[in-house]
C-alpha cells in the first residue's frame, strides 16, 4: 500500500550524478570559495529581507512576492551550492551563480507563495513552533539551524563557530571515502542524506516566515520529493466551500 503524504509548499529535487569523480570532492571547499563570497552578502541581504517581510505580514498579512522571491532564490542558490558541496556531494557540475530557478541543475527548490499568511504566527512560528525542529536538525547538521553563511569551508548553516558534526557530515564523509576507492556512492547513504537535507530546508523556509503550514516530523528520503506541490501560488483556503468533484472518465468510442 502507498503511503498517503500531505503535500507541503517546499519543494526539494535532486538527482544523483553518475559517474562522480573520485577525488574532486577533495577539493570543493576550495572550488566553493567564490560562492561563499557571495552568499555572506546574499544571507545579510536575506535576513533585512526577511525583517521587513515580517512587519509586511504583521500588518497587512501578506508576504511581497519580490521580497519573498528573493529570499527563495537566496535558499535555491544556498542549496544547490550544498549540494554540490559537503551536504551531499551529489553533483560535480558546478552551481551557477543566480537566484533564479535552473531546470537543468541537480539540484532544485521552490517555495509556493502563500497568498494569505497568519499574522499571530508571524510572532512565534520562527523561534517558539519551529524549537522542536531545531533539536532534531542539531542533530542532522550539527548545532541547530542558522539562516545564514560563514566565510570558510564548513556548509555554513552551522551555529556559529563552535557547531559539532552532525550526522549529515558523517555520511557525506562515509559516502566520499566509499567514492573515492570504489568510483561510486552508496544509494542507501544519498536517499538517507537527501531526507535530512529535504528536512532543514522545509524547517529553514518556515523559519523564514515564507508559510504557515508546520513542517512534518517526516523524514521523507531520496532525490524527488514525494510530498511536494507544484511550485506556484496557494491560493487561500475557503471554509465550507465544496470540494472540486474527479473529472469524469474518458470514454472509449465503439
Amino acid at each position: 500500500m502507498t503511503e498517503n503524504r500531505t503535500p507541503y509548499p517546499v519543494r526539494v529535487d535532486a538527482s544523483l550524478d553518475a559517474p562522480l569523480s573520485r577525488w574532486l570532492w577533495l577539493v570543493k571547499w576550495l572550488l566553493l570559495i567564490p560562492h561563499y563570497v557571495v552568499l555572506f552578502f546574499l544571507w545579510l541581504a536575506f535576513l533585512v529581507v526577511s525583517v521587513i517581510a515580517f512587519f509586511a505580514i504583521l500588518f497587512t498579512g501578506s508576504y511581497p512576492r519580490l521580497l519573498f522571491d528573493f529570499n527563495v532564490g537566496v535558499l535555491r542558490w544556498s542549496w544547490r551550492v550544498h549540494y554540490y558541496g559537503y551536504w551531499a556531494l551529489g553533483t560535480d557540475r558546478y552551481p551557477p551563480f543566480t537566484l533564479a530557478d535552473v531546470p537543468d541543475y541537480p539540484a532544485r527548490l521552490d517555495v509556493a507563495y502563500p497568498e494569505r499568511l497568519s499574522r499571530g504566527l508571524v510572532l512565534v512560528k520562527w523561534w517558539l513552533l519551529a524549537l522542536p525542529h531545531y533539536l532534531v536538525l542539531a542533530v542532522f547538521i550539527g548545532g541547530g539551524l542558522w539562516l545564514g553563511t560563514r566565510s570558510g569551508t564548513n556548509n555554513g548553516w552551522d551555529n556559529g563557530g563552535n557547531a559539532g558534526v552532525g550526522l549529515v557530515d558523517l555520511l557525506v564523509l562515509i559516502a566520499a571515502i566509499v567514492l573515492l576507492f570504489t568510483g561510486r556512492y552508496p544509494k542507501q547513504i544519498y536517499d538517507f542524506v537527501m531526507g535530512m537535507d529535504r528536512w532543514a530546508l522545509r524547517v529553514a523556509a518556515y523559519a523564514a516566515l515564507m508559510t504557515d503550514r508546520y513542517p512534518p516530523f517526516r523524514l521523507d528520503q531520496g532525490g524527488t520529493d514525494p510530498a511536494a506541490v507544484p511550485p506556484g501560488p496557494t491560493p487561500p483556503s475557503s471554509p465550507g466551500a465544496p470540494a472540486a468533484a474527479p473529472p469524469a472518465p474518458a470514454t472509449t468510442p465503439r
